[in-house]
């Protein structure tokens, strides 16, 4: 690969070869020139040495996308679920199915880093539930995942959105048949003691993460929801006119 120009390595006799850049991450095994005359080291350590902000550990490709992928899922949900929600019933129902869809999107995050992240991925407990704990202390959050190369933060935030569009998908199923009284209690027992189960089963250290492969999240999210929605459209009322 080449360097900007700014950043060639002159050819001068002036220049010691072959010296290690001091801290560098060994990650990259770039070696420099040591140049006596010249201020290129200056110009490429900036951005290349680890920091409290950026550590060796982090790969910041990896943590992009996955912060990418996880606001392009949130844009699923709010805005895009909850107008399709108030489009799709009649004009009384409009501004009540949008709140249900705004309000579940909201409650989750709070009952995701309060306990439900930890119950999904946190320490084992039983088979089918990691152990209840609040997920915003900073230290933890900046920590390495157990898994690839990104801070857990990034990996709550992930997984925050999926946990949210999945209880969204199942208030599809319920648009003009449950009072949005109801759903206010509904969302976060729902999340507790049905999302959780599923996701650290599967995901967490569960007993079937071993001896599942979940492509795209098919069993914890769209099979569940699914699952969810047709049970509760049959067992409440039919829908209001």
């Amino acid at each position: 690969m080449l360097l900007p120009q700014k950043l060639q390595i002159p050819n001068s006799s002036n220049c010691k070869p072959h010296e290690a850049i001091p801290n560098f991450p060994p990650s990259l095994s770039l070696k420099v020139m040591n140049c006596t005359d010249c201020n290129y080291l200056p110009d490429l350590l900036p951005n290349l040495i680890p920091d409290e902000a950026s550590p060796e550990w982090m790969n910041k490709a990896d943590n992009a996308w996955q912060l990418t992928a996880a606001a392009m899922v949130g844009l699923q949900s709010v805005p895009g679920l909850i107008i399709l929600y108030g489009s799709m019933v009649k004009k009384k129902w409009a501004v009540n199915s949008a709140f249900m869809a705004l309000y579940a999107f909201a409650a989750v995050l709070i009952c995701w880093v309060l306990w439900a992240y930890h119950m999904s991925f946190g320490t084992f407990l039983t088979p089918i539930l990691g152990k209840p704990d609040v997920a915003l202390s900073v230290d933890p959050l900046l920590e390495k995942f157990k898994y690839g190369h990104i801070p857990t933060a990034s990996h709550v935030f992930y997984q925050f959105g999926f946990a949210a569009i999945t209880v969204i998908l199942l208030g599809g199923s319920l648009l003009g048949r449950m009072n949005f009284y109801a759903w206010i209690l509904f969302v976060p027992l729902w999340l507790t003691l049905s999302y959780t189960v599923g996701a650290f089963t599967i995901w967490g250290d569960g007993f079937l993460y071993d001896h599942i492969v979940d492509f795209s999240g098919g069993y914890v999210i769209h099979l569940s929801s699914g699952v969810a929605g047709f049970t509760a459209a049959y067992w409440v009322n039919g829908m209001h006119t």
